[in-house]
């Protein structure tokens, strides 16, 4: 084929095509054929669209039954608690519209408060996407929309008039745009290791914000460094008999024992144990030794985010060779991607290694003790269940959206957009996209003016949601 090098792959016989860097930048531009950049501005809903409601009902008949009440509620505090839990209602809506066919590594849930600050392996502090529960390979610009998306329905929600709203929603794209371009330039190893750090932001945005939200940010930047396994254990964890177990505070932390009736603990217990050896063996040798140096405590049942809420989410208390020596652990069950109807099935049979995979492809850096398994329901249903594994309260802490004025919104949509189009460019091509995006403003105009359509629809969304409420058509627990 013209312009592409063949070049053999470690471990089989076949080969691995590398186009030219002309063929990719041919590609992008191809791809405006296809989706003009214009067009993706455009968004009506269409007279046969699926009622949001029905998806949401859906999304419950696989879940906690005890639980979804508490999603309920929480998607009912705003239009944007509802845009957070509404994933599978906007990709049920995308998938109708024109795609550009250049594909990444996408999150799938890609909203303003799915990016935060956590502790990389090195344990200096870094901001980067938080949430891959529904990654798959995908259209880039379904993250784009989405992100943008959320930034108007935030923009409403703290009183932006129109245009402030579309001066953020233009900061998170032009930011993607331009960040994309520099990343189609650069080498490839410098795409692959580029991260930002919390210095690097404060350094780069520090004097564009008020005061007052600077200090919140460094209020958030201290907090997430305190955010660790001792302070977990100060806060989540009490001495019971001399031993140490998780506090109690249902329906949000239900420890083990007070799942089942008395004396049936050991049962659950076994599952855990056994959830948890399935685990270890997914990671790589040095660190399951590291794991191996603790010893399981204590588990209890968590209730996390809000799109999350009644999924099977398991705190783990592991000890090292002291009481002051905790690893917390989150064990989270991990059902299929909102993104499969419309896009396919994931490769990976196991949806845990689908989340692992998607985040070791995307994220900068990795959680050291990340890894998946399948099992049985550790409550006994006898059907099994996609887990993830990843640590709790690592440095992990996001933006206080309810409390920035326009211009520190408008800087966060810049620090999103550059962290968005750099997991593209670790996982898509980045080339290729870059030609797509082009050096004019059309791609940042043609989503801004998206965003604030979409922001319509989820306005209308909420409202049914509420009716639903109001009728009794769905369970709703408020509150929690």
């Amino acid at each position: 084929m013209p312009g592409v090098v063949t070049a053999p792959e470690a471990g089989d016989g076949g080969g691995v095509e590398h186009p030219s860097v002309a063929d990719r930048v041919a590609a992008g531009k191809a791809a405006r054929e296809r989706a003009p950049r214009s067009s993706l501005g455009r968004w009506e809903a269409a007279p046969d669209r699926t009622d949001p409601i029905a998806l949401l009902e859906e999304q419950a008949r696989t879940r906690v039954p005890e639980l979804v009440p508490i999603r309920y509620g929480r998607m009912l505090v705003s239009p944007l608690a509802f845009f957070r839990g509404a994933a599978y209602v906007m990709a049920a809506d995308l998938a109708g519209a024109p795609r550009t066919g250049l594909r990444a590594q996408l999150s799938g849930d890609a909203h303003l408060s799915n990016f935060g600050i956590f502790a990389a392996p090195d344990r200096r502090l870094v901001f980067g996407p938080n949430d891959f529960d529904e990654t798959l390979p995908g259209p880039f610009e379904w993250d784009v929309k989405r992100l943008v998306a959320s930034f108007a329905v935030a923009g409403r929600e703290r009183g932006f008039d129109e245009r402030e709203r579309r001066r953020v929603s233009l900061a998170a794209t032009r930011s993607y745009r331009l960040a994309m371009r520099r990343f189609a330039r650069a080498r490839t190893l410098d795409v692959w290791y580029a991260r930002l750090e919390v210095e690097e932001i404060a350094a780069r945005w520090g004097r564009e914000v008020q005061a007052g939200d600077l200090a919140r940010a460094e209020r958030d930047v201290a907090k997430a460094r305190a955010k660790d396994h001792l302070r977990a254990l100060n806060r989540l964890t009490a001495l019971v008999d001399g031993q140490r177990r998780i506090v109690s505070d249902p329906p949000l932390i239900v420890p083990i024992e007070e799942l089942v009736a008395s004396g049936d603990s050991d049962r659950l217990v076994a599952s855990i144990r056994s959830v948890y050896r399935l685990y270890r063996r997914t990671l790589l040798d040095d660190r399951r030794r590291l794991l191996e140096r603790f010893r399981y405590t204590h588990a209890a049942r968590k209730v996390v985010g809000v799109g999350s809420v009644g999924t099977r989410v398991w705190v783990l208390l592991l000890l090292g060779e002291r009481d002051d020596d905790p690893l917390f652990l989150q064990l989270k069950e991990a059902q299929a991607s909102v993104l499969e109807p419309f896009l396919g099935r994931s490769e990976f049979a196991n949806h845990g290694q689908r989340v692992v995979e998607g985040q070791r492809l995307t994220q900068a850096a990795v959680d050291t003790m990340l890894g998946w398994t399948r099992a049985p329901d550790i409550e006994g249903s006898g059907e099994e269940q996609d887990y993830y594994v990843r640590q709790l309260w690592d440095g992990k802490a996001s933006a206080n959206v309810d409390q920035l004025d326009q211009r520190s919104m408008e800087v966060y949509a810049e620090i999103c957009g550059w962290t968005l189009a750099h997991t593209h460019a670790r996982s898509g091509d980045r080339i290729a996209i870059a030609a797509y995006l082009g050096r004019s403003d059309t791609f940042d105009t043609a989503l801004a003016q998206f965003a604030e359509h979409y922001a319509d629809q989820t306005e209308r969304d909420f409202t049914a949601l509420q009716a639903a409420a109001a009728a009794h058509r769905i369970p709703v627990l408020k509150g929690l």
